[in-house]
């Protein structure tokens, strides 16, 4: 009888079974966090701050849906407490608050610019309104019968009382006579 040869196919290593050395079991906490392709540098990094027992403490403690954004925070604070041991990562936050500030004051510029920008639009269409409007009172004052029934409200309005005119009480009304139609 001959022998069966069978290929195995290799085994993907999580980062952190890797960086062990040791087998990758299918139930690993890390496998879904730290990949085969950069898991090692990033375990190794999370490894050397935190220590890999409390990081699966702490992983077996949250939530498995919750358990990516604690790794990916993990590894950033790891990341900046190597690269600078002294402030960490508040010298990234620090950077960001920066560039925050100077965005806000960017976004001031660009909004003053774009109120101004509305103003002059709003400058433009009042005094090309105001050219349309000489140019058609010039039109219509040529001793036209138009221009004899213009009125000019803010005199007209300031010259006549309405609500004293419109009194009911102030008139005396006298009543209709109406006449029969004559028949001659």
């Amino acid at each position: 009888m001959g022998k069966l040869i069978t290929s195995q196919s290799p085994i993907a290593f999580c980062g952190a079974c890797k960086f062990f050395r040791r087998k990758c079991v299918p139930g690993c906490i890390f496998a879904p966090h730290f990949g085969s392709d950069q898991g090692a540098t990033k375990f190794a990094a999370v490894h050397k701050v935190f220590g890999a027992s409390n990081v699966y403490k702490l992983l077996l403690n949250i939530p498995v849906d919750r358990r990516h954004d604690a790794v990916v925070t993990m590894s950033c604070q790891a990341q900046a407490r190597l690269s600078d041991p002294l402030y960490e990562c508040v010298s990234t936050i620090h950077s960001l608050q920066q560039q925050v500030e100077s965005l806000q004051a960017e976004l001031a510029i660009v909004h003053a610019q774009l109120i101004n920008s509305r103003l002059a639009m709003a400058n433009a269409l009042q005094s090309s309104s105001s050219q349309q409007m000489a140019v058609l009172q010039s039109t219509y004052s040529h001793n036209s019968a138009a221009s004899n029934n213009l009125i000019n409200i803010p005199t007209f309005t300031s010259n006549f009382d309405i609500a004293s005119e419109t009194d009911p009480s102030s008139h005396s009304l006298k009543p209709l006579q109406l006449s029969e139609p004559s028949l001659d």
